[in-house]
């Protein structure tokens, strides 16, 4: 597996990657029937941030990140990220070596921490891998997203302190 910056190209890949995950209801709350035009405003950050792919050794998509900023201005020391692992690629590995890429970013840029503002928590994988990767649940809003499969369940705000300092 291959982890690199995203291209142009790449969005035709993903657009139905994006599609798949966001219409199974479990992690993402951005509206169904988006556009590619949509999806690339959505996704595909500009500088501060970055957007990256990993693909597989014969160049398929098998997911992708993106980070950068959580707030501007007088945030943006505080980083965050988001990312989408297809179905087929999900236990090999990919949202692992996705994390600590954007992780190993975040501290070459300069961030103080990494800030998630909405980990639903039905998605147990993704928890626990936040949480290997030293995140912390600072709180869980309840009943704040609205699960296909579970209907209505709450979102943690994780946090990763980059600069040493206890996160509660």
């Amino acid at each position: 597996m291959l982890i690199r910056e995203a291209s142009e190209s790449d969005l035709e890949e993903f657009v139905p990657l994006f599609r798949s995950i966001v219409e199974a209801g479990e992690t993402y709350a951005y509206p169904e029937g988006l556009s590619e035009e949509e999806i690339r405003g959505l996704w595909f950050e500009r500088p501060p941030g970055r957007t990256t792919v990993a693909v597989d050794e014969a160049g398929a998509l098998l997911g992708s990140a993106k980070m950068g900023p959580n707030r501007p201005g007088r945030g943006s020391h505080v980083g965050t990220a988001s990312f989408m692992v297809g179905a087929d690629a999900r236990g090999r590995g990919v949202g692992r070596a996705l994390a600590e890429d954007m992780i190993t970013w975040h501290r070459a840029q300069g961030y103080d921490g990494i800030q998630f503002n909405a980990v639903v928590e039905t998605n147990t994988t993704a928890v626990r891998l936040w949480q290997e990767l030293g995140f912390t649940v600072l709180a869980t809003v309840p009943r704040a997203f609205d699960s296909r499969a579970h209907g209505r369940v709450g979102l943690h705000v994780m946090y990763l302190p980059l600069d040493g300092e206890d996160p509660t």
